[in-house]
Formats: C-alpha cells, structure tokens, sequence
C-alpha cells in the first residue's frame, strides 16, 4: 500500500506550502439531508473532482491538486443555505447530490487563502442524524467504514469519509478508476461494529488516521475503504 498522507509523524510534506480541500454543504433549517446521505455524498464529491479533466494533466486546476497532495490532505467542510448556497454555486465549483444532500466542492486553496465568499461559512457544529438506520450496503458497492470508536460532528465525518475515498482512488488502477467513474462513483458509508472493525483495521485496506488538526486525537483511526477491487488482491 502506498504511505499514507493522513500520517501524524513528521515529515517533508509538513515544510511544503499547506492547502485544504473545500467542501460545502447545503443544509437549509427547514429540510436539511440525513447524515449518512451527507457522507457518502461529500465522499463522491471528492471522487468527481479528482477525476475531474480540470484536475488532470494540464487542467486548470492541475497544479493546486497536485501542490494540495504534496503537503498534508487536508479537507474542510463547511455549511451553507439560502443567498450563502447561492453564492457558493458562483464560484468555480462542481456540485454532487445524493438522494437529498447536495455538496459543492472547490479546487484547493491556501490554509489561509479560502475565497470570502466561503471564508464567512460557518465550519463548527455541523450536525445532522439518520432518520431511519441505513440499510446493509448493496453487495458489491465499495464501502467506507466508519470507526465505532470516535465520534464525530458531521462536518468532520464527511472529511474523513472523503479521505477514505481519495485513499481507495490512489490505490486503484487506471481501468478499475475509470470503471468506478464510469458507474457514477457507487459507493456507501456505514458505521462498522466494533469485531468488524477489528478486523478491517488488520486487513491492509486502505486506513485513515485522522492528523488531528481539529475534534480528535492525532493518530486516530477513523474510516477503512473497501473496495471490491482492493479486496481481491
């Protein structure tokens, strides 16, 4: 597996200019999404933008992408509604819907370079629940599993759902990245029981341990992606 970028140890990539990730969130006071909707959602979020020709090659966003995956891969999310949503759809973005939930995602900025229109988003306290227990994942649908172990606001369990998926992205070949876009980017977010995480932590899947930059501890395991692909190997 390659080294993983969400490591807490010191390393080179901590002396490299630090981007973050945006992530936006609608989340009306009326209707706002279910929470596990608003995970896999902001997870495919950062599926589409990477696969996205504007982050490829020489694309217009290229070279932040790749500035972003050389320092620390961090992610923000942060909660809009109303005229902030609308402002936020101004900007050069792209935005991904689940069954209700609705995420805009930004190419990379500087730590402290955010856009004002998205530097006044509030980014603490973004909560939300399931109405209803989620249902086993469809057989086949890679999955990224949530720790038992930590909790989470919603904004920071849509960054670490995520970071799983980016992991999982990096892991896979070229035809299996362009099989998984091809299909839309299936994919669900469940919260693993705790002897099933045990053993998804020991499997060599893909593993993210939170930086701890904000809510938990540095070091913290905190989602494993199972991909179908990845499993077979």
């Amino acid at each position: 597996m390659s080294e993983s970028p969400f490591q807490t140890e010191p390393h080179p990539r901590d002396e490299a200019p630090q981007f973050v990730l945006p992530l936006v969130v609608r989340l009306e006071k009326a209707d706002p999404p279910g929470r596990t909707d608003a995970l896999e959602t902001a997870a495919r979020a950062v599926l589409v933008l990477l696969s996205d020709e504007r982050a490829l090659g020489d694309g217009e966003w290229a070279q932040t992408v790749r500035d972003w995956q050389d320092a620390r891969i961090r992610k923000v999310v942060r909660r809009a509604r109303g005229a902030e949503w609308r402002r936020a759809g101004e900007l050069p973005g792209i935005t991904v819907t689940g069954k209700a939930a609705e995420v805009r995602v930004f190419a990379p900025v500087p730590l402290d370079g955010w856009p004002k229109e998205l530097a006044k988003l509030q980014v603490s306290g973004t909560d939300l629940d399931d109405p209803q227990e989620p249902s086993a994942a469809d057989p086949g649908v890679p999955v990224l599993w949530m720790s038992p172990e930590v909790e989470m606001s919603a904004g920071k369990a849509m960054a670490q759902a995520g970071h799983g998926a980016q992991l999982a992205w990096w892991e896979l070949s070229d035809e299996e990245r362009s099989a998984w876009r091809e299909a839309g980017f299936p994919l669900a977010v469940r919260t693993a029981r705790p002897e099933r995480w045990r053993e998804l932590t020991a499997s060599g899947l893909p593993l993210v341990r939170d930086a701890g930059f904000t809510e938990i501890a540095p070091g913290s395991c905190t989602v494993v992606a199972e991909h179908p692909a990845l499993r077979s190997r």
